[in-house]
């Protein structure tokens, strides 16, 4: 039972880290998110899986982003409108431009999360 423990904290830590879903040690993307945000390798470095599955592989991580980026753009816009008591229309735009800069890492986290549960269900 140690080993199963033990391996999923292992699949966390190597998805935080943007590692290979399979081999856990090949880094996901080449350059860091500043340099280039979605500058991804093609396959592992390691174990040389195929990171894009198929043409159009991450539109499921377009739909992870989005379930990730609502809570705080809706908590900052609660912030704005209620909080500051600012116009709604107002806190709408300043929420959207306040979360804008998150928008890369959310996007390669998104990523790598897809491409863990893709390969949780589907590992072939």
């Amino acid at each position: 039972m140690e080993d199963a423990y033990t391996g999923a904290v292992m699949d966390w830590r190597a998805m935080v880290r943007g590692r290979c879903p399979v081999c856990h040690k090949g880094e996901i993307f080449r350059v860091p998110v500043w340099r280039g945000y979605l500058a991804m390798h093609d396959r592992c470095p390691v174990c040389g899986l195929k990171f894009e599955r198929e043409p159009g592989y991450f539109l499921g991580a377009m739909y992870v982003s989005y379930l990730v980026s609502i809570p705080p753009v809706l908590a900052l816009m609660l912030l704005f409108w209620r909080g500051l008591a600012w116009r709604f229309d107002r806190a709408v735009v300043a929420a959207f431009l306040a979360y804008l800069p998150l928008v890369p890492v959310v996007t390669r986290a998104a990523r790598v999360v897809w491409m863990y549960v893709d390969r949780h269900f589907d590992p072939d």
